[in-house]
């Protein structure tokens, strides 16, 4: 696993996004890309270093892919109006604009690792490697061009289509291709990566791409276009690779359990202050803000403690969410959690208890605040924690089968597949046979089982139900979150995508804006 952590020469002279950057490839304190790409070793520092950027990518696209959604909202923190807060406010009440860091921020992580998949590509086709080694290290490299472009494309619809290592200012400034044109890129880079990797080899796996990622991906990609037979064909190649639920819905995000048979592929981080350690810190975003965590960061005897006060209240879990668990549904209880205390004058929480969210009231003159609980796992320093980033799940897999399914009158073996999922939840059966009930009850079924995990926004725009679901939902916060603009939720198609970043379009002339952003 610790492949995907190396940190690279290279990581110096890629850029960041399409821009002059990218053709300043020597700067005086990397290695010559004239003489690196040379040996296997250089490839597979370089292939580390295309993964690198879903780490960045990890912590802004959950405003774009999660709170945008029904799903989550965030702490209101009216005493400080700068302008970090401000716009990640803004995504989730959608009043964003073409400014805004935290949108951008996704499309240029985006951007930056296919640029770095870009350069493997193009670079290992020029050098006698086995053609093992090649087939893999090739492989990864159209997986993150292709799951970098799939998600730009849902995001963002159409935009510059890179398919080679940029090197010189003609080649960095391109116009946005059409929606089908980097589909049909994703496509065919996925296939490739499909017939290059291998399935996992054991379990826990290496952290990196294979056979399965690709396999999944491509299943993801049929579904947004409505190929119900192809990506059914797909789903149910997954079980002859290894991949199989865990005992428990908790074992999937467990610290001690990662890269398992449910993981299909996740991001990779290392806790750690050793050098190649790359930690993450979710729980700090996502606890309510407040000058001390401890009674939550605390793991027995373990003391940890911090003020993430100008980290924390993101992704807050809304209670249209909350209500949306059956009675009984063990998810409920593995993903969230409450914090109990109480605000002081300067909008900070105090945190008095940590509870369980099942039959929870609050106690007298305390307040309880929801928080992602799927994420916060034993660690011994504060913001230095050892949790992946789920992408793909094997639970996942099988409820988009089952929808492949349903959307194709096979609702007997939909039922199969949904209910496999239902029964490690500790739910009975659902009967459901009418194709639109079946529809219904799998969409609920993705957007408990998946919750916070990047799906809900996706699912909700690929199954054309964002523009209902988010209206209503939108009605209900206005009623709920008294600090809201008074433009917020202004729920139309256009804002199904998000702008294209105003910088990118000052560099670059060729580039249009999406309908109703200026």
């Amino acid at each position: 696993m610790k492949k995907i952590y190396i940190l690279i020469t290279i990581l110096a002279f890629t850029a960041a996004s399409c821009k002059k950057s990218f053709i300043d490839l020597s700067p005086n304190d990397s290695v010559s890309p004239g003489t690196f790409y040379k040996t296997e070793s250089d490839f597979r520092q370089a292939i580390a270093a295309a993964y690198a950027p879903l780490q960045d990518l990890s912590v802004n696209d959950y405003f774009t892919s999660e709170m945008r959604s029904d799903n989550a909202h965030y702490q209101p923190y009216p005493s400080n109006r700068g302008t970090a807060y401000v716009q990640r406010e803004a995504i989730s009440d959608w009043v964003d604009d073409p400014t805004n860091a935290y949108t951008n921020a996704v499309y240029f992580h985006c951007y930056n690792g296919i640029s770095r998949s870009n350069i493997v590509i193009g670079r290992l086709a020029a050098v006698n490697l086995d053609v093992n080694v090649k087939n893999d290290i090739d492989g990864q490299a159209k997986f993150l061009r292709a799951w970098n472009y799939f998600k730009l494309v849902r995001l963002f619809g159409a935009v510059p289509l890179y398919l080679k290592e940029v090197t010189n200012a003609q080649e960095a400034f391109l116009p946005r291709s059409t929606v089908d044109q980097v589909y049909t890129q994703i496509i065919a880079d996925a296939n490739d990566a499909i017939k290059e990797l291998a399935p996992p080899a054991k379990f826990p796996q290496s952290g990196q791409a294979t056979k399965g990622s690709a396999t999944m991906l491509l299943a993801d990609v049929y579904m947004t276009q409505k190929k119900y037979a192809e990506a059914e064909t797909l789903l149910s190649t997954l079980p002859a690779m290894g991949y199989g639920l865990n005992a428990e819905y908790a074992d999937a995000f467990s610290t001690t359990n990662k890269n398992s048979k449910e993981s299909i592929f996740e991001i990779q981080f290392l806790q750690g202050t050793d050098k190649g350690t790359q930690p993450s810190n979710f729980i700090y975003q996502f606890l309510p803000r407040t000058k001390n965590t401890g009674i939550i960061t605390t793991f027995g005897t373990t003391v940890v403690a911090t003020d993430n006060s100008g980290t924390g209240g993101w992704n807050t879990p809304t209670q249209d969410l909350i209500d949306s668990y059956e009675s009984g549904d063990k998810r409920l209880d593995a993903s969230i959690g409450i914090a109990e205390g109480t605000y002081n004058t300067s909008d900070l929480f105090t945190i008095t208890a940590n509870k369980s969210i099942v039959n929870y009231t609050p106690a007298d003159g305390k307040v309880g605040v929801p928080y992602i609980k799927k994420y916060l796992h034993t660690h011994i320093t504060a913001n230095n924690t050892n949790d992946n980033w789920p992408v793909y799940r094997y639970s996942g897999a099988l409820l988009l089968l089952a929808e492949a399914q349903n959307e194709q009158g096979k609702s007997g073996q939909a039922l199969t597949n949904l209910n496999t999922v239902r029964a490690r939840a500790g739910l009975p059966a659902s009967t459901a046979t009418d194709q639109a009930n079946l529809r219904a009850v799998i969409m609920h079924e993705r957007r408990v089982e998946l919750a916070f995990e990047n799906q809900r926004w996706h699912d909700l725009v690929r199954t054309g139900t964002a523009i209902p679901v988010m209206t209503a939902y939108g009605a209900k916060a206005k009623t709920i979150y008294k600090f809201l603009p008074g433009n917020a939720f202004g729920i139309n198609n256009n804002r199904l995508l998000f702008p294209i970043p105003q910088s990118e379009r000052e560099l670059n002339p060729d580039l249009t804006q999406n309908p109703g952003y200026f």
